[in-house]
């Protein structure tokens, strides 16, 4: 689990983030989502200690990371993974090198544990013949789901995962999407997603942050969210008629749902 405790950041004369609570929980997907500009950006940049917060704390499983030494804040990012936007691959070397680097940097391990763990994450990602190509001969979702792997690699107790779907197409972005999820309920970590993707959204949003201008807006689930009667979250997640008319028919389903459960 991480909990934020009203979480402030500057940047100049400018607030970026303006007293931020949330908790983020374990075993679950939970979503920062929000405008460009809206500071969820920053939010996680200070979750995983790029930004320092001007004030507020940062619980890590009941550790105050904005208090701790370097030493200290060095221990809790062993246990932390990232996903990066763009993947951030090493483009010189080769599926199985790139996904081997944390071990090289943070364990003393001998090669073949190392190659036997690469092995096992690659398997649990679905690229079992990949090692030795290099990104360059990957597909875009083929090179998210060797991010994943090496996200994934030192068993991480926290994933935070920068727009995970950010350049793929729809069917790619759930598959990429249900994979997050899963890893996320069969390892047991606290996941964190900074998306825009409104499918991610609904489909994976145990645990919902709206953010706007700073602020908490709105916090849920996914099932929660389509009865939001939160104006500003809802001009945000259904802006066109499409999507506002899919709401409509989401929730009358969901009525009906539920009167059936409750005759």
């Amino acid at each position: 689990m991480i909990e934020l405790i009203d979480i402030q950041k500057k940047f100049g004369d400018k607030p970026v983030i303006q007293g931020v609570t949330a908790t983020m929980n374990t075993g679950q997907c939970n979503l920062i989502i929000g405008a460009s500009g809206s500071g969820k950006t920053v939010l996680m940049k200070c979750m995983v200690g790029l930004f320092e917060p001007d004030s507020g704390e940062i619980l890590y499983s009941g550790q105050n990371f904005t208090t701790m030494t370097l030493e200290e804040k060095t221990e809790i990012r062993k246990e932390i993974g990232m996903l990066f936007q763009g993947s951030a691959l090493f483009d010189s070397q080769t599926v199985e090198q790139n996904v081997m680097f944390p071990l090289d940097m943070f364990t003393k391990d001998k090669y073949a544990q190392k190659m036997k763990r690469v092995n096992e994450v690659l398997a649990r990602v679905n690229l079992v013949d990949a090692n030795k190509k290099f990104p360059s001969e990957l597909s875009g979702g083929m090179k998210k789901r060797v991010a994943l792997a090496r996200a994934i690699v030192l068993n991480p107790k926290y994933l935070f995962c920068d727009e995970p779907n950010s350049g793929l197409d729809p069917l790619t972005s759930l598959v990429i999407d249900k994979l997050i999820q899963e890893i996320t309920r069969e390892y047991d970590i606290t996941t964190v997603i900074n998306t825009h993707d409104m499918n991610s959204v609904m489909e994976i949003g145990d645990n919902i942050l709206y953010m706007h201008k700073g602020f908490k807006e709105w916090t849920g689930s996914n099932k929660e969210i389509i009865f939001s009667d939160n104006k500003l979250l809802n001009d945000f997640i259904f802006a066109s008629e499409f999507l506002k008319d899919a709401k409509e028919m989401r929730m009358l389903d969901e009525n009906n749902k539920r009167n059936k459960t409750n005759p």
